[in-house]
């Protein structure tokens, strides 16, 4: 094996083991509460020194961030092959599947969001999530405006749509975690499935339309 070679394995195993850290500090982050989750913790769960952490991450809030990029990454992906013409339930539930197959997951990453957004020695990070966001924005504006053109949604600014369908899984997420809530939800696959029937059809021109009909009447 050449130096080339040898240099190439070396990042990949560097990667993998970076990948693993993140992976691992998610589980417990999950499992436990975060702020008691040290670096030491998460090198003893992956198996190695608590110095190795420090070649990969700065610190436990630079992981929290890394975190919330590859969740938004992720999000990204599944965003890139909506088109302009694929119909508008499909980007509703893809959205609100994404968000709500793991409630805790999103609880968890809305708290690490708020612990770092005044950390300045993450503003470049946060500056590259905020980035990969307002792709993620600009993607499900671009499918709203086709569907507004062609009359099938209420014509009004693109983000009031985005922004009712964030509400309403920030609004589910808060029940589930809730504890007055939480255990009054008793079939929560039931009822994530009627409030993503609920976000198919907010929005929607010809609802709204027989609505203000009503109204009239």
């Amino acid at each position: 094996m050449d130096g080339l070679e040898k240099a190439t394995l070396r990042v990949k195993e560097f990667r993998k083991r970076e990948q693993l850290i993140l992976d691992t500090a998610l589980k417990l982050f999950l499992e436990q509460d975060e702020d008691k989750v040290t670096v030491e913790t998460i090198a003893d769960a992956v198996g190695i020194g608590k110095g190795t952490i420090y070649k990969h991450f700065t610190s436990k809030q630079e992981i929290y961030v890394l975190l919330l990029i590859r969740y938004e990454e992720e999000l990204a992906g599944i965003l890139q092959n909506i088109q302009p013409d694929d119909d508008k339930d499909r980007l509703v539930r893809e959205y609100f599947q994404f968000r709500m197959a793991d409630p805790a997951r999103y609880a968890l990453f809305d708290r690490l969001e708020k612990k770092c957004a005044q950390d300045e020695s993450l503003s470049r990070l946060i500056e590259r999530l905020h980035e990969i966001r307002e792709s993620n924005v600009d993607q499900l504006e671009t499918v709203i405006k086709a569907r507004i053109a062609e009359g099938k949604l209420a014509d009004v600014p693109p983000y009031f749509h985005i922004a009712a369908a964030w509400a309403l899984v920030h609004g589910a997420v808060g029940l589930c975690s809730s504890e007055f809530y939480k255990d009054r939800i008793e079939d929560k696959e039931g009822f994530f499935s009627f409030l993503m029937d609920a976000a198919v059809k907010m929005g929607n021109r010809s609802r709204l339309k027989n609505v203000d009909e009503q109204e009239m009447e």
